[in-house]
């Protein structure tokens, strides 16, 4: 074997082992990070798009861009279920004196 057939071997045998590794991390955490998954698009991030609800066989609008996809209100297009923060601010109420 000459010294390109090595270096190709080689090669194959890391993208190989490169996919399998991504292929067991998937498995074990199909959602990378600690939150679930989005009930509304089942952790897609995508919905069907409102314009295949009234149309008559032909699929696209500007939102979707021609997809029949849109990004999912619930999530934002994430794809996750986590919560957002949100700050209150709480003001004294002012007192006659």
């Amino acid at each position: 074997m000459g010294p390109i057939v090595v270096s190709q071997l080689a090669t194959g045998l890391g993208v190989l082992a490169g996919a399998v590794l991504v292929k067991s991390v998937m498995e074990q955490k199909p959602m990378a990070g600690p939150w679930p998954r989005c009930p509304s698009c089942n952790g897609t991030g995508r919905v069907n798009c409102m314009c295949t609800r009234w149309s008559d066989g032909d699929v696209g609008c500007r939102t979707c861009a021609g997809s029949g996809r849109m990004a999912c209100s619930s999530c934002g297009g994430t794809g996750t279920g986590r919560p957002i923060p949100v700050q209150l601010s709480v003001r004294s109420p002012n007192r006659p004196s």
